[in-house]
């Protein structure tokens, strides 16, 4: 088997759970509450935004010239494309920049984002690059699946055909096959960190649904004055 295939399986569970999540179904069915998609949308700006920053980063530290031309052209893409579109929700959706930066990061979206980075710090750029793939992977297959039925809600709806294009499902294409590659080559410790990388990111895509249908949020912790310190 391929990297990518091997890796798809042993992920499968969480990528099922992805597609059949309430925040999908409901999404699709146009009943998602806007204030779930909102919190959805605050979220995911955090998350795209170090997307961006994490493919550059790993474009510049590979050694491999088609990876690091790829890394840079994505990051390039991200910022001019996905993140306009997220600008243009946000202005439809009257989010400002005072409601962006009064939101915190939630959990789930911080643990994800650290995720990524520690492969890239502790790991390898092609381990960094596997914990990268589920993201567009998931996305362009959730996509590809939403928009035969569609949505009802307008807004849902133009979510949902940002990732049901060709180019999206070229890309992901593109990505795999550099992944197997890279995968075949390197040596078995590596190979593991790859699929541990892809794996855990698949859990974390699966959380990320789950943090925004409870709004998730970081516990209070003790209230003040109530510890007394010796």
């Amino acid at each position: 088997m391929t990297f990518t295939q091997k890796a798809r399986a042993y992920a499968d569970p969480y990528w099922e759970g992805s597609f059949e999540h309430p925040f999908i179904l409901e999404l699709a069915k146009g009943t998602l509450a806007p204030e779930i998609f909102r919190y959805y949308l605050l979220q995911d700006r955090y998350y795209l935004e170090h997307f961006s920053k994490l493919y550059r980063l790993i474009g510049e530290a590979a050694e491999d010239s088609e990876v690091r031309e790829l890394m840079l052209v994505n990051s390039q893409h991200l910022a001019e494309g996905e993140m306009a579109i997220r600008e243009a929700f946000f202005k439809e959706l009257g989010i400002t920049e005072e409601e962006v930066a009064a939101t915190p990061v939630a959990p789930a979206a911080y643990n994800y984002v650290s995720h990524m980075y520690r492969q890239l710090a502790a790991g390898t750029p092609n381990t960094a690059f596997a914990g990268m793939l589920p993201c567009p992977w998931l996305y362009q297959e959730i996509g590809e699946r939403l928009i035969v039925m569609g949505s009802p809600n307008p807004l849902y709806q133009r979510w949902i055909a940002t990732y049901a294009g060709e180019e999206g499902r070229a890309a992901v294409a593109n990505e795999r096959r550099i992944l197997d590659r890279l995968y075949a080559a390197a040596p078995s410790d590596e190979q593991e960190q790859m699929l541990t990388a892809f794996y855990i990111s698949s859990q974390m895509e699966y959380l990320f649904w789950e943090m925004a249908m409870t709004l998730e949020s970081w516990p209070q912790g003790a209230a003040i004055g109530a510890i007394e310190l010796a």
